[in-house]
């Protein structure tokens, strides 16, 4: 189980991104995800410990909005604060994408359709509608509470219920 959430993790490596000299749009597209504090959350080190992984997942429950589970035997609860604090996150800003005003994404459209962000259905570029407002909120330095919105995906992920 650990493995697919590994194989499906989302790293970065900012300072190859940032290097690179021939595409100036990716670049400050990058260099704005870095400037909302995600770079040490999606550029975190490529060594994962799948056992302890396993034993998250498998012990992890959602009690009163919090993640309690058992790692090496060893109880750890995380609440969103510390998971904001851990990854030093930002908390302020939209927790809910649907919230991009709509001029930004207006705007979006036409500067994306532009840039060559192609969308072909049933193909491997096909850019989803939350994915899009992402983008658009990040290019416009929108604020976004990433802590909220990162917790809750960890917190689906842990959702038994869901699957």
């Amino acid at each position: 189980m650990a493995s697919s959430y590994i194989s499906n993790a989302l790293q970065i490596n900012f300072d190859s991104i940032l290097s690179i000299q021939d595409n100036d749009d990716m670049v400050n597209m990058f260099r704005a995800l870095e400037a909302t504090g995600l770079r040490g959350f999606l550029g975190c080190s490529s060594v994962f410990y799948e056992q302890k992984l396993e034993q998250f997942f498998d012990t992890a429950i959602i009690q009163d909005g919090d993640i309690p589970c058992a790692v090496s035997g060893k109880y750890v609860a995380i609440s969103a604060s510390r998971f904001a604090g851990v990854f030093n996150l930002p908390t302020d800003g939209l927790i809910d994408l649907s919230e991009v005003p709509n001029n930004l994404v207006l705007k979006a459209r036409t500067l994306f359709s532009r840039l060559a962000i192609s969308v072909k259905a049933g193909s491997f570029d096909v850019v989803t509608h939350e994915r899009f407002l992402m983008m658009t909120a990040i290019h416009f330095g929108v604020k976004i509470n990433w802590s909220t919105i990162l917790f809750e995906v960890l917190k689906e992920m842990v959702d038994r219920t869901t699957k």
